[in-house]
């Protein structure tokens, strides 16, 4: 069943880190657990460029102050794997052995934590979901929604002055959904007005990035926010699937841990588990 959920000051902690600066590092007080933090980005998979060995291909600015190499991580599998082509054309060096290779973003998060003084891990979205998130942006009235940064997250959210979120019950707990793919959420709603028409018809598209998400993690004390469930695309568990399918010894020759199979409650499962590779400086 669909119903609202208030979040109260979670909310307003998560829209007060996305105004401020991008990679701001927030005051750590009495704030979530690792494990809360990572058991909150385990369900996503990102896709990294991975060498024959299972390192994380970097690469390093040549100018500026820092010089300190960059993993670039793909929110869109589809988007690393012409990158990868792009790369092998204009640097076939670099490219060799190399393979697009789907990572759960709690492995990435956790890597970025071990590595943090020597590899700086950048997120890279879809330029479709970007334009999606602009288009949000405007809907809504912002004066400059190019200025959007980051990963995008669409959410559902009512627009009663409380302003509550959109659930779904999983078995016996309500989790509050936000998508990296709008056309996911549009399908839920789109569902809702069969339902709950009433309810669908309250019911505002908001986008937040997730860089602001993981940061609020970080700083925040407020359980609420695992209650938060952040959904793949269909097209990410598409490009997970597919890889496991093609390397189904992937994760232990690299290694890693094999990603599980199994599917969520709801939706088709992201892996839980992804390649324990550490990144090559």
């Amino acid at each position: 069943m669909n119903s609202l959920i208030r979040l109260g000051t979670t909310i307003g902690l998560v829209s007060s880190v996305l105004a401020s600066s991008l990679f701001m590092s927030p005051t750590r007080a009495l704030a979530l657990t690792p494990e809360q933090v990572m058991s909150s980005l385990q369900l996503v998979p990102v896709f990294a460029l991975m060498n024959s060995e299972g390192g994380i291909l970097l690469a390093t600015p040549e100018q500026g102050e820092n010089t300190t190499p960059v993993a670039g991580i793909f929110i869109d599998g589809q988007a690393a794997q012409a990158f990868l082509n792009g790369l092998k054309e204009s640097n076939p060096q670099a490219a060799q052995g190399a393979q697009v290779v789907p990572i759960s973003l709690a492995k990435v998060y956790q890597l970025s934590q071990e590595k943090k003084d020597e590899v700086q891990f950048v997120y890279i979205p879809g330029e479709q979901e970007v334009a999606a998130a602009e288009a949000v942006l405007r809907e809504s009235g912002q004066a400059n929604p190019s200025e959007f940064q980051g990963v995008p997250l669409f959410a559902a959210r009512s627009s009663d002055e409380d302003g509550a979120y959109l659930t779904i019950q999983q078995g016996d707990r309500q989790v509050v959904p936000m998508y990296f793919g709008r056309q996911e959420l549009q399908a839920v709603i789109d569902r809702l007005k069969q339902v709950q028409p009433d309810l669908a018809a309250k019911m505002k598209i908001q986008v937040i990035n997730l860089e602001g998400f993981i940061a609020t993690l970080q700083s925040s004390n407020n359980e609420d926010l695992t209650q938060i469930q952040l959904d793949p695309s269909d097209a990410s568990i598409e490009f997970t699937r597919a890889f496991q399918q093609a390397n189904p010894n992937f994760g232990q020759a690299a290694g890693g841990q094999q990603a599980p199979r199994n599917a969520p409650a709801n939706r088709q499962q992201a892996p839980r588990n992804a390649p324990a590779n550490q990144p090559r400086p």
